[in-house]
């Protein structure tokens, strides 16, 4: 017997809290094919109701700038989150009208012609290079103001996104506490953003 990748993250957290009820959100790379979820759980049992999948994940949005910023994928990305703060959000309208649409229960779909994952070997492609005005920084290369601000712009992306579900699962809960797993709730400072806007009374 195997429990699901994203049960398994979200056990990990609940059944961990010191919470008798909370909200569930897991957010990753992808676990087989759900990439983000949403449930609850109450006493010795939880729930996961709300689900989005492959190819369409916060997770590998992330991943896909920290490898185009030279950095290196599923080991870098709390590189990008420190690089984030020096940058300013440049590009965060540009990443909407291009690269991800999100909606206000926190479900999004990214634009699969600029991402290279889905049949190829590297996270972006030809296009993606272009719409940021030239190709991948070369690992160990200067980091320059326009690294600084294509971190600082996902990111901002990132936790608009996890705040958003955040929101979601505080509505159709009803839960005063969230637990989060998965790679995403690596990401502090959307977790610090998620604590400031006070949607649960408390996060673990």
């Amino acid at each position: 017997w195997f429990a699901e990748h994203h049960v398994s993250h979200g056990a990990s957290s609940y059944f961990a809290s010191p919470f008798d009820e909370a909200a569930i959100l897991t957010v990753d790379g992808v676990g087989e094919w759900a990439t983000a979820t949403q449930g609850y759980g109450q006493g010795n049992s939880m729930e996961l109701f709300h689900e989005i999948r492959f190819p369409h994940s916060l997770g590998l949005l992330y991943s896909t700038f920290t490898g185009y910023l030279g950095f290196k994928v599923n080991s870098g990305e709390y590189t990008l989150m420190g690089l984030a703060p020096y940058g300013e959000p440049e590009y965060v309208d540009l990443i909407k009208q291009h690269l991800v649409t999100t909606r206000p229960d926190g479900s999004f779909r990214l634009n699969m012609d600029y991402f290279g994952y889905l049949d190829g070997l590297t996270m972006t492609n030809d296009r993606f290079a272009a719409l940021f005005g030239g190709p991948p920084r070369s690992p160990e290369t200067p980091i320059t103001r326009r690294e600084m601000n294509l971190a600082c712009s996902i990111q901002v992306v990132t936790e608009e996104i996890m705040l958003a579900m955040a929101r979601y699962a505080r509505v159709v809960t009803g839960k005063q506490h969230l637990v989060l797993a998965g790679g995403c709730a690596l990401n502090c400072v959307a977790n610090g953003r998620i604590v400031r806007e006070g949607i649960f009374d408390d996060v673990w």
